[in-house]
Order: C-alpha cells, then structure tokens, then sequence
C-alpha cells in the first residue's frame, strides 16, 4: 500500500482520504526553471497554483481546482557543506531519503517528528515537529530557503541577508504554501550521534503529576493516553555515548508492525463496526506494549512506521496549560459517550522565532487527537477543539481544525507581519486556494 496521497482518474486525494481535489492539470518539473515556467504559465492562463508533497496533510492546504505541482523530481542533496555543518536539500525529498542520506555521511538533523514519509518542503511549510526540550520543530532547523515567487522570479533567503530577505525568512520557513513554492532548504546538521529511547508504561496520573520534572530531565519525552483507560505509554530520547544496541529484528516486528500496526489496525476495524468494544479494546492495547531500551542513530530512534490510516486534528497550547487541558479532555471523553480508538499524543516544544509557528514566541505543549480513517470524528474533534482554543491553542496548520483568520490574527502576534508580506509577494493571490483564504483571510 502506498504511503503517499493518491492521484487517479485526475483526482487528487490526501493520505487520510479525507481531502480530494481535482486540479485542471498536473505538472512534475524536474528543475527550477521548469516549475518557474510552470508558474508564469499558470498566471497567464488564469489559474491558481499549489504545490503538494506525500499528501500527510489533513487539511486542504494543497487542494487546487488550478494547477497541482508535483516535486517528486525536484529531489536529492545538492550540497553538503562540512564547515558551515549545513546541508541543502532539493524540496520534493521525502524526509526518509534525507535522513538515511545524511546517516551515510556521518550526519544528522538534532530533532524530527515521527514520521519520515513527507517532503521536507511539505513537512516544514505546514510546521511539522518531534517533541523537544531544547531543540524545536524541522522548520527551526532551517537556514536558508529557495523559492519560486509569484512573477516567476527565483528568491533566495536567510538570516544574514537583507532586511527584506530576514522578513521572509522568519516568514517564510512556515510559508503554508502562500509565499511561494520552496525549492531548496538549507538545514543546519550535526554529527551523527546516538539516543537511547526508553519507552514505559505509566499511570496517567503519576504523568500528570510529574510531568514538568520528566520535561526537565529529558531531552525529548512524549506520551500517548489510551481513551477509557488510566493508562499511558512514556518515550524518553536522550543522547548517548553508546553502545548501539538496536531493537532486534524480532523484538521490533513484533512490537513495532504486528503490535503498532497489525493487531492495532484489526482493533480498529473491530472497533469501528462494534463501537462498544472500544473501551475493553483500549484497556488491552494500553498494557500490550512492555517496557524497552534500545540505542540507534537519530532517525530510526525518534520515526516509526505508521500503516493504520487516521485523520488527525493537534494543538498547541502553553506548556504551562498542558496538565489542565489533558485533564479537560479526560473529562469530556468519560461523560461524552464518545467511543476513542487511537490513543492521544502528547509533545513539546521550545519557544521559536518563526511568525506563523505553533511555538512561535511561547514554549508549548502539542496535544494530537486522532480517529481511524473511516470512522466519523467530527463530534471527538469538536469537543476537543472547543477545550483546546479556550487554552489559546494553536492548531496544526496541517491537521483538521476550524479555526479562521480572525482567530488567528489574536493567536498570534506576528500575524499582521506575515499576511503583510504575502501582500507584498503574491498580491494577485496566485497561490491563493479556499484553505488559505480561510486561514489568512483573502
């Protein structure tokens, strides 16, 4: 089965089939020049232009009835440069052939999400990000841009350039897909290193209660809490001297495909045709993982595959608010009657300095709720947002919400500095679809 989004009969679909588009036509340009002309050329016949990675994306950010811009031929490393310990990356690479890449180089990004399937362009223009103590989202990482700009023009931007180059930068890194189209991204990398990863089950009280002191002491600590159950599973990444000691052939099929895959996925299919089963399913899926701790290099340490097929909705709130919102949601979900299959995730974040980021200018705490594909999520999903935005939660830019450019313009205080630019760089709205004139007003 493909882990990508779909594209039959000219219908695009995203991965979590909950997004179609049918765009009047398709373009794969294998340079830079040919996806400027591809620009120019939409512009002068009329219709809007969206560019679209693997299709992760819940929302329909990419969605066009114009022109679909597929960069799976924009691919591959173009530069790797040991003395600014940088390197640049065309934009249609998944993050899995970047990160293995760069493992055989003896390098790798400091922090990532969980999954590795999407574009880089595509996991950092919706603000794709891992949990982390120090070290924040993929965006972050980012220290230089290459994009196409509406007239067609090729636009190059960093800290260090000029005054209106570090405007769109700041902006631009979580560009949402309305600045431009990026075709290369300089990430700053390391050495490769080791983490240990310790995974444990715990109460989801005592993670509640010691929650501010599990966030101090690791450099990167998750959880996820099984709906219906008092029961969560921890994740604790922390650099290690080493040895690797990987998980073995085994131990990881049988944990990380049969048990987080194929038991999890007929759990879900026996769930959704009997929704009464739900709470005795979660309580067994809650205790079906074992403690474990294994060393590997970064990306197969923080990634793991992910085949049962979701739609998902995440906020950012204060990390100050984490404990009250979770406790919120915990009562909701006890006295909603509503059935909860997918365990939520819970993530942080360090503060950062990007203007539409979900951890722009305040540490923050990621809450991800999800349901099976399929099954319908909009009463679970509302009921959390409305928890979530009473926290001043900023959603996902790629994940489900309802949230409008009015919200936005209070949740974030740089909102006026981004829509600015865009009016500077796209002022006929070329990469305008309803999503965006949703989320930024038209």
């Amino acid at each position: 089965m493909s882990t990508t989004a779909s594209a039959k009969n000219g219908t695009w679909r995203n991965w979590g089939g909950n997004v179609a588009a049918r765009p009047a036509r398709q373009v794969e340009p294998a340079s830079v020049d040919e996806l400027a002309a591809a620009v120019r050329k939409a512009a002068e016949d009329g219709l809007k232009v969206k560019a679209v990675g693997t299709g992760h994306s819940f929302t329909s950010i990419a969605a066009t009835d114009g022109v679909l811009i597929r960069p799976q031929l924009l691919a591959g490393i173009r530069d790797i440069d040991r003395n600014a310990m940088t390197v640049t990356v065309e934009a249609g690479t998944p993050l899995k052939r970047l990160n293995a890449a760069l493992a055989r180089e003896g390098l790798s990004l400091t922090n990532m999400g969980d999954i590795m399937e999407q574009t880089v362009s595509g996991a950092t223009s919706t603000g794709t990000h891992g949990t982390g103590r120090e070290s924040a989202s993929i965006a972050a990482q980012i220290k230089a841009l290459e994009l196409v700009t509406a007239d067609g023009s090729v636009l190059t931007c960093s800290e260090k350039g000029t005054e209106e180059e570090r405007a769109v930068f700041a902006a631009a890194r979580i560009g949402l897909g309305a600045l431009g189209i990026v075709t290369a991204i300089t990430f700053a990398v390391e050495p490769l290193f080791l983490l240990t990863a310790r995974e444990e089950p715990m109460s989801f009280e005592r993670v509640l209660a010691e929650f501010d002191q599990l966030w101090a002491e690791n450099e990167h600590f998750e959880f996820y809490w099984f709906p219906h159950t008092g029961n969560t599973n921890t994740k604790r990444n922390n650099r290690s001297a080493g040895p690797e000691q990987p998980v073995g052939q085994l131990a990881g099929w049988f944990e990380d495909e049969f048990l987080s895959n194929g038991v999890f996925q007929v759990a879900q299919w026996v769930g959704r045709a009997a929704p009464a089963t739900i709470p005795g399913i979660a309580r067994i899926s809650s205790k079906a993982l074992s403690a474990r701790t294994y060393t590997d290099i970064p990306y197969k340490v923080f990634t793991s595959p992910r085949r049962v097929r979701f739609v998902e909705m995440e906020y950012a709130v204060p990390r100050a608010a984490l404990t009250e919102t979770l406790r919120e949601l915990k009562a909701m979900v006890d006295r909603s009657g509503l059935r909860i299959s997918f365990p939520i995730e819970v993530r942080t974040a360090p503060a950062d300095d990007i203007t539409l980021s979900t951890a722009s200018g305040r540490d923050s705490a990621y809450i991800a709720v999800h349901m099976f594909r399929g099954t319908p999520y909009q009463a679970y999903f509302t009921a959390a947002e409305r928890i979530f935005t009473a926290h001043e939660g900023r959603p996902h830019w790629g994940k489900v919400h309802t949230r409008d450019a009015e919200y936005f313009a209070e949740a974030y205080p740089r909102f006026g500095e981004f829509t600015a630019l865009r009016d500077r760089l796209d002022p006929e709205r070329l990469f305008q679809n309803d999503y965006l004139r949703r989320v930024l007003g038209a």
